[in-house]
């Protein structure tokens, strides 16, 4: 029976790993969300999931030790004590560099200051805290992954060839991510604990909701990039579709194949669209 804790699950991708992980019955799925009544109502209400008994809902935002740290004491009351994967989903993206490139961001000094310290905290400095938390609980596991949402924005190649420019600093909170998910690997491979950094690439769940027409003008250059890139692209891929595929990802990689501490595409190589 694997026992899945998944971050960031109240929407979007998470929310599509809680409705896949938890399809199967024999899979026990915690979701963590920062507000666990708000998500509660909404999968009591969401014909799909309603009434599985395989989901738990625990509360922690990913920026708050103390929370994480009673989280991973309550998945352990569940699980009695150990668990198999981690889908570390919770993230920011922020809209601030979603639209311009980070030259023209140093406009706005304090804004940039500000939003960079966010994306660091919650996409960086929250996951460290969450592996070191959890990580007790997935040693005495089975399965023994752990995987990081990731973005093929911090590819620094793929940025310098294609001339990327937009989501500077979420790119680099990513790349920064990335970094950490090699070091834990290179520490704990020999626990038999993979470590993977997933991209799920261009998928929708709203980030230009409310954009005006100057932002998507501005964004246009990027979607042009992922046309040439990817001949054949046309639009952001639903969330069960990316989830799917990166679920094959994850039960495909291992230690083994000399996965541990990868960067990866939901293609399973680094085709990030």
């Amino acid at each position: 029976m694997p026992f899945v804790l998944i971050t960031g699950a109240s929407r979007g991708i998470g929310y599509e790993f809680l409705r896949q992980y938890s399809s199967d019955a024999k899979n026990t799925v915690i979701a963590l969300v920062r507000n666990k009544s708000a998500t509660e109502k909404k999968v009591s209400e969401d014909a799909v999931l309603q009434g599985r008994p395989n989901i738990y809902i625990l509360q922690a935002d990913i920026t708050d030790y103390n929370a994480l740290k009673q989280a991973a004491a309550d998945t352990a009351e569940i699980t009695g004590g150990s668990l198999d994967y981690i889908i570390a989903n919770a993230g920011l993206v922020p809209k601030f560099d979603l639209f311009l490139p980070i030259g023209e961001l140093g406009n706005q000094p304090g804004e940039l200051t500000k939003t960079f310290r966010e994306a660091f905290e919650i996409n960086v400095i929250g996951n460290v805290h969450l592996f070191n938390l959890f990580l007790p609980l997935i040693l005495a596991g089975h399965v023994k992954k752990i995987v990081t949402i990731t973005s093929g924005l911090a590819d620094n190649s793929f940025t310098n060839q294609w001339g990327a420019t937009p989501g500077a600093l979420y790119a680099a909170s990513k790349a920064a991510m990335n970094t950490v998910v090699a070091k834990f690997n290179a520490q704990f491979k020999k626990d038999g604990v993979l470590f993977l950094a997933v991209c799920p690439g261009p998928v929708e769940v709203g980030h230009y909701d409310g954009a005006t027409a100057d932002d998507l003008a501005a964004v246009e250059p990027l979607l042009s990039i992922f046309k040439e890139y990817s001949p054949g692209y046309e639009r952001p891929k639903a969330p069960e579709v990316s989830v799917r595929m990166m679920r094959d990802v994850i039960e495909a990689s291992s230690l083994e194949k000399g996965d541990g501490g990868a960067f990866i595409s939901h293609y399973g190589n680094q085709q990030w669209v």
